[in-house]
C-alpha cells in the first residue's frame, strides 16, 4: 500500500515557503505507513512507538508534525535523503476498523476487542482472531476519576454503573459530602467508551443524558480536575491532576491500577490495547513495526508513556486482610510477575496474548539467570459446582502453562491449583469468569 502525504502543507506555520522547498527537496520514501483508530493509543502512545521504530532503522532526524487536522500527526523521518512519513489519526477504535477494512490504514489501533460482527466483516481478507492480526501492544487501566477534594476512595462497580446512568446523583448518598454529581464520558467512536459501557454499564444500564461527551482522554480529565463535582473515566495515561478511585467486582477486594494489577490484569477495569493488521497480507513495514512494538524495546516505551508494559517484572505484593494464611505460606518465599496466563475458550487454551507471553518469561528467566526450579505456577478457576471440581480445574490450567513452557525449554516447573479461591471479579459472568480463570507466575526471590 503506497501513499503519499503532504502534512507540511496544513501546517500553521510562519515560513511556509521555506517548509515547502525543504519538502520537495526530500523525496519522500515509497514505503509509508497508515494507523488509524483509538485517541487512548494515537493521543501519545502511537506517535510514541512511530518515533521509536524509526529511530531503531536509522533514521535521523525524526519529527512529529501536526497535519492540520484535530487528533492527527505525520511522523516523518530522514534516511540516506529520503524520508518516511507515518500518518497517525486518533478519532477513536471503530474509525480504525473502518479505515482497515477500507483499505486506508495498514494498523488498526483499537483500545478493545474486536467485535464478532467486525471479524465477520473481514473474514474474506483476514480472520482478525488470529495471532498474525491480533497484536495487544500494552495493558491499560481504565482510570475512574474524580476531583482531588473528593472524600470518596473507592467504589463498587454497580455503583459506579448507577451513577453514571442517573439513579446515583449526589456524592452524599455514597459517602462523601453533599454535592450534585457531574458526568464526564467519552463519545461514542471510542473504544474506551466501549470498555466501560461492556464492563460497567453492561445491559442493564445506560448512560445518562446529562453526560458530557469527550473525543480527547486528557480534556476529559482536565475537566474533571476542575469540577469538586466531577466523575468519569479514561486510560491511565491521562489521569493527569484527577483523582483515581480504587475499584470492586462483585465480593473481590477494591483494587487501584497499578503496575502489578494491570499487567496481571486483575484490576476490574484493566482492559488490553491491541493493533490489528490483515494477517498474512499486511504490508511489510507494518510487520516490521508491530514486530518493534511488541519486542522489549518497543515495550519499553510503552511504560514511558505512561501505559503498562508487558515485559515480566517481579514485585513483592501488598497482600491485604482477605488474603488466606495458606496462600501467604505457599508464597512466602516467592515474588510475583507481572504477568497472567489467561484462556481464550474452555479450561485450558491458551488466548493470544498468553502466546506470546510465554516467550516473554522465557526470556525473563534467561536475562535472570533462572531456570524451572525457581518457578511456581499457581492456577485458579472460577467458581464452579463443588470445590473438587474447582481445584482440578485450577491444576490442569497450571500444568497447560507448564506443558507449553517446556516446549520453549523451560524444564518441569513446580505447579498447583488454588481452587475457586480469592477471584478478582464476580463470580460466574462471563467478564469474571474470564478473569478468575487464570494461572499466576511467581519466581523465587533472589
Amino acid at each position: 500500500m503506497t501513499r503519499t502525504y503532504r502534512p507540511f502543507r496544513t501546517l500553521r506555520s510562519a515560513l511556509p515557503g521555506l517548509l515547502g522547498l525543504l519538502i520537495c527537496a526530500t523525496p519522500v520514501h515509497a514505503e509509508e505507513l497508515a494507523i488509524h483508530g483509538s485517541n487512548t493509543i494515537g493521543a501519545k502512545l502511537a506517535p510514541m512507538l512511530v518515533e521509536g521504530f524509526l529511530h531503531h532503522r536509522g533514521n535521523d532526524p525524526v519529527q512529529t508534525h501536526s497535519n492540520g487536522k484535530e487528533n492527527e500527526v505525520i511522523v516523518t523521518g530522514n534516511q540516506s535523503g529520503e524520508a518516511l512519513q507515518v500518518l497517525v489519526a486518533s478519532h477513536g477504535s471503530s474509525t480504525g476498523f473502518t479505515a482497515l477494512a477500507a483499505g486506508n490504514a495498514d494498523v488498526w489501533a483499537s483500545s478493545r476487542a474486536v467485535k464478532s460482527t467486525e471479524v465477520e466483516k473481514m473474514a474474506e481478507r483476514a480472520n482478525l482472531k488470529e495471532p498474525e492480526s491480533e497484536h495487544v501492544i500494552a495493558i491499560d487501566g481504565l482510570a475512574v476519576l474524580v476531583h482531588p477534594s473528593n472524600q470518596v476512595d473507592q467504589l463498587s462497580i454497580d455503583t459506579l454503573a448507577k451513577i453514571f446512568s442517573g439513579e446515583i446523583t449526589d456524592w452524599s448518598q455514597i459517602g462523601g459530602a453533599p454535592r450534585a454529581i457531574s458526568l464526564y464520558a467519552r463519545d461514542d467512536r471510542s473504544g474506551t467508551w466501549d470498555t466501560f459501557k461492556s464492563l460497567v454499564l453492561g445491559k442493564q444500564y445506560t448512560l445518562h443524558t446529562s453526560a458530557k461527551r469527550y473525543e480527547s482522554n486528557d480534556r476529559l480529565s482536565d475537566d474533571v480536575s476542575a469540577d469538586p463535582g466531577g466523575i468519569g473515566f479514561s486510560g491511565l495515561a491521562s489521569v493527569r491532576n484527577s483523582k483515581v478511585l480504587a475499584i470492586s467486582d462483585g465480593e473481590a477486594p477494591a483494587l487501584k491500577p497499578s503496575r502489578l494489577t494491570v499487567a496481571s490484569e486483575d484490576y476490574p477495569l484493566s482492559r488490553r490495547l491491541f493493533m490489528y493488521t490483515t494477517g498474512n497480507t499486511t504490508p511489510d513495514l507494518a510487520k516490521e513495526f508491530l514486530g518493534f512494538v511488541l519486542d522489549e524495546e518497543g515495550q519499553a516505551i510503552v511504560s514511558r508513556s505512561g501505559f503498562v508494559s508487558q515485559t515480566p517484572l517481579a514485585v513483592k505484593p501488598d497482600f491485604d486482610n482477605s488474603t488466606p494464611a495458606t496462600f501467604k505460606r505457599l508464597t512466602q518465599n516467592y515474588r510475583r510477575l507481572t504477568v497472567n496466563f489467561r484462556f481464550s475458550e474452555g479450561h485450558t487454551k491458551l488466548d493470544n496474548k498468553a502466546q506470546r507471553d510465554l516467550q516473554r518469561v522465557a526470556d525473563y528467566l534467561n536475562k535472570e539467570d533462572l531456570n524451572a526450579s525457581d518457578l511456581l505456577l499457581i492456577g485458579f478457576a472460577d467458581q464452579q459446582g463443588d470445590e473438587l471440581r474447582a481445584q482440578m480445574v485450577s491444576e490442569l490450567r497450571a500444568l497447560s502453562v507448564r506443558k507449553a513452557l517446556s516446549q520453549l525449554g523451560i524444564g518441569n516447573a513446580t505447579h498447583t491449583g488454588y481452587g475457586h479461591y480469592m477471584p478478582v471479579g464476580s463470580t460466574g459472568g462471563a467478564t469474571g469468569q474470564q478473569r478468575n480463570g487464570r494461572v499466576e507466575v511467581w519466581v523465587r526471590a533472589q
